[in-house]
């Protein structure tokens, strides 16, 4: 697994020298350590790595973040999305998924990390599509929450300021097993530490540098020990030959090592892409089957399977969870109501619609015990 040692460079502006996530990757050892004076000056040091032959993930660039820390996910025309609230703490990760949409529209050179976290809690319960007292945020759509979290400092400062909040599921979400520094923190409210799940052999073609499965289950395991919440996103879905035994597996597995009741919520989504993507990984995958399959688009223009496998798929997952506990939330990533109505039995005319019966269970669940 890839970690903060694969880091070979750090570049930030010498006006940010006294900033405290500066000064820990600048103490970095066995790294190059780039302090510039202007913003120019760092676009030529970039230039200067990639000269040098230095591969993109390896290198940091810590910078304020000037835009919106906090945004609505963008969700997909025609679907029910869950209107999740994103923190924006960087771009890019350490990892290379396969099926990652950064890949997509994602050009620039370097992990990106931003050094002025400054989110206020109190804000967030307002930013609520639907008004809701509480509100699910977190920071894992852009980068990997926790891929070297210890040195930035993000996850505990973030779930400190989160306790405070009672009505804040703050969601850490990582394709590491990197919670050690984060298990003894005293006040941990509703954070909510989560994991992508895949099969070990999609894991093995599609997550070049993150850890394997086992060493994902460990870690949550760990986390529920700890007394965090915990999340799982088995998205993407990858079909395959057998893919029924090892995803059903996965269930069995991660049941045996975390207690179901401790679980908030687990998403459901299969494989899909934008148009245009399949060209763009097939340069820098060219020997990926990803798109090798037989796969349609859909009302946002995405290309998915056929709707009866996804159907199938989601309805397997679903009873083998609830097998164990109804506990989770658990909910489709970017599907129609209709797969929705055949899944669930669930009739969302919105995303709002999910947002509400989604809050409403975590309330009703998980917010009193805090």
């Amino acid at each position: 697994m890839k970690t903060i040692d694969d880091i070979k460079a750090v570049v930030y502006q010498e006006i940010d020298s006294d900033n405290p996530m500066v000064r820990r990757f600048a103490a970095l050892r066995g790294k190059e350590i780039i302090a510039c004076s202007t913003e120019d000056e760092m676009e030529r040091a970039v230039d200067t790595l990639k000269v040098k032959g230095i591969p993109s993930k390896e290198v940091v660039i810590l910078k304020r973040f000037m835009g919106r820390l906090s945004q609505k996910c963008p969700g997909s025309p025609g679907m029910i999305c869950c209107n999740y609230l994103l923190l924006n703490t960087g771009f890019n990760c350490l990892y290379n998924c396969t099926y990652c949409y950064l890949n997509y529209y994602l050009n620039s050179f370097g992990i990106t990390q931003f050094i002025n976290i400054e989110v206020s809690f109190r804000e967030l319960p307002r930013l609520s599509p639907i008004g809701a007292s509480t509100v699910r945020v977190g920071t894992g759509e852009y980068t990997d929450s926790l891929m070297f979290d210890e040195v930035t400092g993000i996850g505990s400062s973030l779930i400190g300021a989160a306790a405070r909040n009672c009505s804040v599921f703050l969601e850490l979400k990582t394709k590491s097993d990197n919670v050690e520094h984060l298990l003894d923190v005293r006040e941990k409210g509703n954070a909510v530490l989560a994991w992508s799940l895949n099969t070990p052999r999609n894991i093995a073609l599609y997550e070049q540098g993150s850890a394997d499965l086992d060493r994902r289950i460990a870690a949550a395991s760990a986390a529920c020990r700890a007394g965090y919440l915990t999340a799982f996103h088995f998205d993407p879905i990858i079909l395959h030959k057998g893919w029924v035994d090892e995803y059903l597996g996965i269930v069995d597995l991660l049941f045996r090592a975390v207690d179901p009741e401790r679980v908030a919520w687990i998403s459901l989504g299969c494989f899909r892409y934008s148009p245009g993507f399949r060209e763009i990984i097939r340069d820098v995958f060219p020997d990926q089957a990803l798109t090798a399959a037989e796969m349609f688009p859909g009302p946002d223009g995405k290309f998915r399977y056929l709707k009866k496998n996804r159907i199938s798929v989601y309805s397997a997952l679903l009873n083998r969870i609830r097998s164990y506990s109804r506990a989770p939330f658990v909910y489709l990533c970017m599907e129609t109501g209709d797969v929705w109505r055949d899944v669930f039995d669930a009739d969302y005319h919105a995303s709002d619609d999910l947002e509400r019966a989604f809050i409403s269970h975590l309330e009703r669940e998980f917010l009193r015990k805090i």
